[in-house]
């Protein structure tokens, strides 16, 4: 594999949270389209892929979408927003997609997988377990007691309560929200997540579910150096990592 170091390195230096764009340029409508590609390829927990993405494209729409996001002066000069949304809700589809999958290709000698033989019992059986909210105060009892009796004697995964999922579906969805926002400032240009937002009014908007959750949403442009808040402040590389 090339080393591409220099490269990644010049790209999360480069990447900053612009919150003031050019409205005078015509953003190249692919840089959004091949970021959201590479955002599609980010790590997700279990390949389940809960996660859709939202192109707000119109000028008419960045303009509704960014009262919702508070008026934000990024979401009102923003050549496009993209909204990214956690969506645990559609887990039966994406299992069905990865039974239908691994069926056809009749891969079922994986034994890596945690609990079960193969993929596809991984998928037929564990995902339900995790992600069906039927009875899920009923099965958090049980998972409790088997969670307790599997940990006894060695190490075993303890987040796998209801309450867990949001959150599991919610960090997949945020990588992907970084892969776009790395692959935007490798494209050359510049954006900003945006978490302050009118959620209700937003899933409104976007005409989602009620099992919907909105993770963020980013405003993407050419980006104005009046856009950026001086200097990128960090904590100490020694104050935050921890040699053991």
């Amino acid at each position: 594999m090339d080393n591409h170091s220099a490269v990644f390195d010049e790209i999360v230096n480069n990447r900053r949270s612009y919150r003031l764009f050019d409205t005078n340029y015509i953003l190249p409508k692919e840089v959004v389209q091949k970021s959201l590609e590479r955002a599609i390829k980010s790590p997700n927990s279990s390949n389940m892929q809960l996660w859709e993405f939202y192109r707000i494209k119109s000028q008419q729409a960045v303009e509704e979408v960014a009262k919702i996001c508070l008026n934000q002066i990024g979401a009102r000069t923003a050549s496009e927003i993209v909204v990214f949304v956690a969506r645990p809700d559609l887990w039966e589809k994406r299992q069905k997609f990865h039974l239908k999958r691994i069926g056809k290709s009749q891969n079922n000698n994986d034994k890596t997988r945690l609990f079960v033989g193969s993929e596809y019992e991984y998928y037929e059986k564990i995902m339900p377990l995790f992600y069906n909210k039927s009875f899920s105060f009923i099965k958090d009892i049980y998972k409790r007691i088997f969670v307790w009796f599997k940990g006894i004697n060695k190490p075993f995964m303890q987040d796998v309560y209801s309450k867990f999922v949001p959150i599991v579906v919610q960090k997949s969805t945020a990588l992907a929200a970084q892969t776009f926002m790395l692959s935007i400032t490798a494209e050359g240009y510049a954006s900003v997540p945006m978490e302050g937002l009118d959620s209700k009014r937003m899933k409104k908007f976007l005409h989602l579910p009620k099992g919907a959750q909105i993770n963020m949403a980013i405003a993407v442009g050419k980006g104005l150096s009046e856009g950026l808040r001086g200097e990128r402040i960090r904590l100490p590389y020694a104050s935050v990592v921890f040699d053991m």
